[in-house]
């Protein structure tokens, strides 16, 4: 792993909490992500499941983590399985963890070689009645790659036809978007990294520079601090800030041009998740600094409408007034626009497409309930954006944020984003 050592209270806190939800003889099963494959012998690097690194901080392939709080044997009611180490694979992948090192970093006392993984299932599920199988249940996910817990779970069934089988993902979405107090320290981590590589590209930006040059600088920081980029950079110039998934990252920055980041770090598969734009000259023009004003003046009031209580659907109506609003003042609405437009179609969506914003943290775009009021402990990105095809530009601010008892925290308050600052900041 490439972060530092994690507290390993933090897991067993959450897998207490995922207890508390289980009904009487339930087993879970978690399992590790597949290691995809590319071209001829070649494969991606691993990327963590969530849901195992939540309950265990385990990042290696192939484990498989069983929960069964009810199990006769007290040493079987936490059980992590892992690949066993040996000279072969220490030559020829590295590092696999050993028994002792699963349980520093899991807080689990029973480790197991995968070997030994059928036997003990078989035990265990002949004393177990509900059998909970995790799966992706994402709303947006794109499910087109079978995964090893679709597999598992197929083959659990052959198997065991007669046991009552539930969602796990329902339980562990329930706990995961309230974010704990070290969770909360290693988001920090990751938006202190972002706001580093931010700060560095205000000081590399120039007319002449590819936005390719951006990503490597970003690149830089973000690995020498231990981080990596959460998702794939945008770093989108002039016209190309207008495609929302913009991530050819290879044309030349022209003066007078703005230039929108979509980029953040990841720290201990947390993730940061920001976007700022910025003028490539370093100096906005009027109209460039009146559309980024009323983006600012959009995100900073949803960040404070981000209450206890509020519905996601509220949220996001309520900025789309504000736009609508922000639109008539900057000549791009008429009256007649907004006296127009109906619940599924508001004036503004011409210019702000998309969504205000979504919960985060191991993933970003995080698992959670968008049909449930805002909770303490969620975490949310709010991005508003105007988009200006025919004027070759666009901007789209977005900032992380804590809801909280007495009002939303700001993740993201020391990243500059006034524009004066960002063009002092570029001019020095």
């Amino acid at each position: 792993m490439r972060h530092s050592p994690i507290n390993p209270k933090l897991f067993i806190e959450n897998r207490e909490r995922l207890k508390k939800l289980l009904p009487p003889k339930s087993l879970a099963v978690i399992n590790a992500n597949d290691v995809l494959p590319t071209n001829a012998d070649g494969s991606l690097p691993l990327h963590p499941n969530s849901d195992l690194f939540y309950l265990s901080g385990i990042e290696q392939e192939e484990s498989i983590l069983l929960l069964a709080p009810d199990a006769f044997d007290p040493k079987l009611r936490e059980i992590l399985f892992l690949r066993e180490p040996s000279e072969h694979l220490k030559i020829w992948e590295g590092h696999k963890h050993s028994k002792a090192a699963a349980q520093k970093i899991s807080g689990i006392q029973t480790i197991k070689w995968l070997s030994e993984f059928p036997v003990i299932f078989r035990q265990l599920m002949c004393e177990q009645e509900h059998v909970w199988l995790n799966s992706n249940e994402h709303k947006r996910a794109a499910v087109e790659v079978e995964t090893r817990d679709v597999r598992f779970a197929r083959e659990c069934q052959r198997q065991f036809p007669l046991h009552t089988y539930h969602r796990l993902a329902r339980l562990l979405h329930q706990i995961r978007v309230v974010k704990t107090p070290v969770e909360i320290e290693l988001l920090k981590e990751a938006v202190a990294i972002t706001e580093k590589g931010f700060r560095r590209l205000l000081r590399f930006v120039k007319p002449g520079v590819n936005e390719c040059e951006i990503e490597a600088e970003l690149a830089r920081e973000f690995i020498r601090r231990r981080g990596k980029f959460a998702y794939n950079p945008i770093i989108a110039s002039g016209a190309n800030a207008c495609t929302l998934h913009y991530n050819q990252n290879d044309q030349p920055c022209r003066k007078g041009d703005l230039l929108l980041l979509d980029v953040a770090a990841s720290y201990a598969n947390y993730n940061a998740d920001l976007t700022r734009t910025i003028p490539v000259s370093g100096k906005f023009t009027r109209r460039q600094k009146a559309v980024y004003n009323a983006v600012l003046r959009v995100m900073r009031a949803s960040i404070a409408g981000a209450t206890v209580g509020k519905l996601h659907l509220d949220w996001q109506k309520e900025s789309q007034a504000m736009m609508n609003e922000e639109l008539l003042a900057l000549g791009l609405l008429k009256k007649s626009d907004i006296r127009k437009q109906t619940v599924d179609t508001p004036a503004c969506r011409k210019y702000f497409m998309h969504g205000l914003g979504h919960p985060l943290g191991l993933d970003v775009h995080d698992v959670g309930f968008n049909t449930e009021p805002f909770a303490a402990g969620w975490v949310l990105t709010v991005e508003p954006g105007i988009y200006l095809p025919e004027e070759g530009f666009a901007v789209r601010l977005e900032n992380d944020i804590i809801v909280t008892e007495t009002g939303p925290v700001d993740l993201m308050a020391t990243t500059p984003v006034e524009a004066d600052e960002i063009e002092d900041l570029m001019h020095r």
